[in-house]
């Protein structure tokens, strides 16, 4: 198609469209954003190009985790985790081997309720979906506001994160943080825990993973230490 200025532009569209789009030859990493599970066949795609990703959508790691990174080891390319807790973890581990993780504990914000003097299981019958997709600390699609409200999101974050660290389940916990600054951590055998703090902001995630294995300045503010005491103001940015 041509606009006003005589350019043109290619519009591609439908399962083949992203197809395209996963295997372009000038793409070096192919970022899978898509909702549900329609990233599953561009991801295959990409990664049997000889291309790194980098993971928004955890359902194809849910559903598919093992082929994915069996496909990743076979291609001889990189898996990159773009959801903020499992940044935070890639970022804890730092290359360290799984033998030497005793746990990786992902955070949860706990949703709208949950505070139980606010919301005693009494009240529960009370809940409506526009109480639901009031998040009180992120902006994001319906859906995963909802599977948020439910805790569910966090169970599919713990598949994830299985398959994505070669790490049988149990040793994936969750941990209650409110705050959303500590992303998440892991515990090591010798008893350390390390953590990743940053301001909640999903632009962090996202540029680590497109500029791995460097770091770049980014506008994104300092972390205020003193303040950890409070919930900070979270940016509208979907997590």
């Amino acid at each position: 198609m041509h606009d006003a200025l005589g350019t043109s532009a290619e519009v591609l569209s439908g399962p083949e469209g992203l197809l395209k789009l996963a295997t372009l030859p000038g793409a070096d990493i192919v970022l899978i954003a898509i909702v549900g599970t329609a990233g599953l066949q561009p991801a295959l795609a990409a990664i049997r190009a000889g291309k790194d990703i980098a993971v928004a959508s955890k359902e194809i790691l849910v559903m598919a985790g093992e082929i994915v990174m069996n496909e990743a080891r076979k291609h001889g390319v990189r898996v990159l985790a773009v959801d903020s807790e499992h940044s935070a973890i890639f970022q804890c581990l730092d290359g360290k081997p799984t033998s030497s993780v005793r746990k990786l504990l992902l955070t949860a914000s706990g949703g709208p309720f949950r505070d139980k003097a606010l919301w005693p299981k009494e009240k529960f019958s009370e809940i409506t979906v526009e109480r639901a997709l009031k998040h009180p600390s992120w902006v994001m699609g319906r859906k995963i506001t909802i599977d948020s409200a439910t805790l569910f999101n966090k169970g599919l974050e713990m598949i994830e994160a299985r398959w994505l660290f070669d790490i049988e389940m149990a040793r994936v916990g969750v941990v209650v943080h409110p705050q959303s600054i500590v992303h998440s951590m892991v515990e090591f055998v010798d008893g350390s825990l390390i953590a990743q703090l940053s301001t909640p902001d999903m632009c962090l995630p996202i540029q680590y993973a497109l500029t791995y294995p460097e770091r770049h300045d980014s506008d994104l503010p300092s972390l205020d230490l003193a303040r950890l005491q409070t919930s900070l103001p979270c940016p509208a940015h979907e997590r």
